[in-house]
């Protein structure tokens, strides 16, 4: 079953990343089962699974006499973490880091808001040690970034909302982006770290006003981060890898 499980995603991925870089182009037809099915060496159950989820990812779109047909990228599922994965193996583009970071812009503040208003005893251990983790991976090195999200959705889930909680989910493989960018940045973590601290200190003192600036600090950081990693011109993160590791003493 693993087995099948894994040919069918390794299916699914090439496939992704075909139609994400152009190679089928929106409006263009993907061959048919048959010809896939040879063209990738799996069977056509494997290929016509693989369709299925492209059309649940918002990709493609099959109908009779007129096949398989890639769909415009305004329709595909920019929630889905592997329609973001598939994007940044094929480059993440200025455009989509933009929208990502008027996302957070529009989601996070009004979260913290309510996770100042909200949040149980039991969500704010669970942000301390995301917190707790972040500090010892700048200081002893080690997984910053892992880390880093946990902290952002634990705030997310203390807002008690179940559309946000699942936006949390959604914006996992955004966030990390984000993150792999702010990590690879000289100091970038170790300067966060109170920025973090001071959210984190806001949602503890019930305080929504000061929790919502305070994010809104750390979200105009991470968008300074990505202007300068986009004026470098230097290689953009790829998600389909484990989060980079940071050496000890930052």
């Amino acid at each position: 079953m693993g087995q099948i499980k894994n040919v069918l995603g390794n299916t699914l991925d090439l496939l992704g990343v075909a139609i994400m870089s152009g190679r089928y182009a929106p409006g263009a037809s993907i061959p048919p089962e048959p010809l896939l099915g040879e063209e990738l060496g799996v069977s056509r159950t494997v290929v016509r699974e693989a369709v299925k989820s492209l059309v649940a990812k918002g990709l493609v779109t099959t109908g009779p006499k007129v096949g398989t047909r890639v769909l415009p990228s305004e329709q595909w599922n920019w929630f889905d973490p592997d329609v973001v994965v598939w994007q940044s193996q094929v480059g993440l583009t200025r455009e989509f880091l933009r929208d990502l970071q008027e996302l957070r812009r529009v989601v996070e503040p009004a979260a913290v808001r309510m996770a100042a208003e909200r949040a149980t005893a039991e969500d704010i251990a669970g942000i301390e040690a995301a917190y707790e983790g972040m500090r010892r991976a700048v200081e002893e090195g080690g997984d910053y970034v892992t880390h880093d999200l946990r902290f952002h959705q634990g705030l997310l889930r203390a807002c008690h909302n179940r559309m946000v909680q699942q936006m949390s989910k959604a914006l996992a493989a955004l966030l990390r982006t984000s993150f792999e960018i702010s990590t690879s940045r000289k100091d970038g973590p170790r300067l966060s770290l109170p920025l973090h601290r001071a959210v984190l200190d806001a949602v503890i003192a019930r305080n929504p006003a000061k929790a919502e600036k305070a994010i809104l600090v750390l979200i105009d950081g991470a968008r300074e981060d990505i202007e300068e990693v986009l004026a470098s011109h230097r290689r953009l993160p790829k998600l389909n890898g484990p989060a980079r590791l940071l050496r000890a003493n930052g």
